[in-house]
């Protein structure tokens, strides 16, 4: 079995990168104290080669992650009996760019004067480098027309594309009430094998709205797949593919290459007061679009103090908090006042619910600080936490949410790119802004 290569965003050295900047603080510390520069542009050194091995040409780190093979002493693969997974690389491309050379964000720094030389807009690209062969397609429940498609679909991708397809029990077992015919499609047994099921997949197609997405993304405790949303909800965020051209785009993405967005997710630790330490938590729930604090059934306030990179944020008092990804700014933190944001732009949003306080405004805050939320032992009632809209968790006084940025992202296919998908998003699932255009016979300036 051969070592699957791609390349994933610097997000996952941002530890290690961390660490390489103490170790350095603490070499030019040293310096200063007994003169030893010669150790410390070693040091500098070794952190500028580490930055090349971690970080790929067009500002990507590149990753090798062995998944159908194990290595031996010899730094060989060793083959088993699974089925040989796809790979892909991504990489930036930049809109209307036609060779191969990528423009990048160029710093310079001139008499005392920071100026930013060359600015690109970029677009993540993912180009196989082998043929997919695993498809899993996951679907809304108790919904005719999704379950029409789903057949039709499974039809399609079998005798045309060749490939082998999962699909849920549930699924699964409808296909056959309906025809012997589809006893090839493949399904799992407990969560064990869900939890092997990124090495066998190659793509996920999700018939449905926004929240199949977040199912499917749920399924995936580590990395996920490239996703393939098609509309078959009522509002779509996240959904940007149409089901009538469900053959021309499965053949399209197929071929590659094709853009893609990553979607952030949350990574929760529920942290009890009896723990002796931090280490000792409750297993992560990864979150795709928000975590929610809030009062539940209680008449009283929330009261919770946050803190972010252990610096004391402030105390909720209202109804609740919401922690979101930038994905999720158009759910429920955008009900509760806080602002859209692009889907691409790493950050955590800080968005109360219902404060009582006047100047208590949403924040966006960077996508590598750990944020807190803990209930104090003053506190009048119990708050409740739940994740992506489940999983509901009761945090007692004492009780600690600790969130922060997951290292897997959720790549998601895009129909035409990032920005226009996004744009298209908020104008057709929210109206936004629309207005009848002023007309233009009237008072004039001279």
């Amino acid at each position: 079995m051969g070592m699957i290569r791609f390349m994933l965003p610097c997000l996952f050295c941002l530890e290690n990168c961390k660490e390489r900047d103490r170790k350095i603080s603490e070499e030019q510390s040293h310096r200063e104290n007994n003169g030893d520069d010669e150790r410390t542009e070693n040091l500098a050194s070794r952190s500028n080669e580490q930055s090349e091995q971690c970080c790929g040409s067009n500002g990507i780190c590149s990753h090798e992650v062995l998944r159908d093979g194990d290595r031996d002493s010899a730094s060989k693969v060793v083959p088993n009996k699974c089925a040989r997974k796809a790979s892909f690389k991504l990489s930036w491309c930049c809109k209307g760019d036609q060779s191969d050379q990528h423009k990048h964000d160029i710093v310079s720094f001139e008499r005392g004067n920071i100026t930013t030389a060359e600015r690109s807009s970029k677009q993540i690209s993912l180009k196989w480098e082998s043929q997919p062969q695993t498809v899993i397609i996951l679907t809304k429940p108790n919904s005719t027309s999704v379950r029409i498609l789903c057949a039709e679909m499974v039809r399609w991708l079998r005798e045309q594309k060749k490939l082998d397809i999962y699909v849920e029990p549930r699924v699964r077992a409808e296909l056959l009430t309906e025809s012997s015919y589809y006893n090839f499609v493949h399904t799992w047994k407990g969560e064990t094998e869900i939890m092997l099921l990124h090495t066998k997949v190659d793509l996920v197609v999700t018939l449905g709205g926004d929240g199949t997405v977040l199912w499917a993304a749920s399924m995936f405790k580590g990395p996920v797949p490239p996703v393939v949303p098609f509309s078959l909800g009522s509002l779509g965020f996240m959904t940007p593919f149409h089901s009538e051209r469900y053959q021309e785009y499965l053949d399209s993405i197929l071929k590659g290459p094709i853009s893609i967005t990553l979607r952030h997710r949350l990574q929760c630790h529920v942290i009890r007061e009896a723990a002796k330490n931090e280490y000792e938590t409750e297993g992560p729930i990864l979150v795709l679009n928000e975590v929610t604090i809030d009062r539940g059934i209680s008449s009283y306030l929330t009261n919770l103090e946050c803190y972010c990179d252990n610096s004391f944020v402030t105390c909720v008092q209202g109804d609740g908090l919401i922690l979101s990804t930038t994905s999720g700014s158009t759910a429920y933190s955008l009900a509760a006042g806080g602002s859209m944001v692009h889907p691409q732009v790493p950050g955590i949003l800080f968005t109360p619910i219902c404060p009582h306080s006047l100047s208590f405004r949403p924040l966006i805050l960077p996508e590598h600080v750990t944020l807190r939320v803990q209930v104090p032992f003053n506190s009048r009632s119990h708050a409740w936490a739940s994740f992506d809209g489940k999983d509901r968790k009761r945090l007692a006084a004492g009780d600690a949410l600790v969130c922060s940025m997951a290292p897997w992202p959720v790549p998601t296919a895009c129909q035409v790119d990032s920005t226009s998908d996004f744009l298209n998003s908020i104008h057709d699932g929210l109206h936004w802004n629309l207005r009848k255009t002023q007309s233009f016979d009237g008072p004039r300036d001279a």
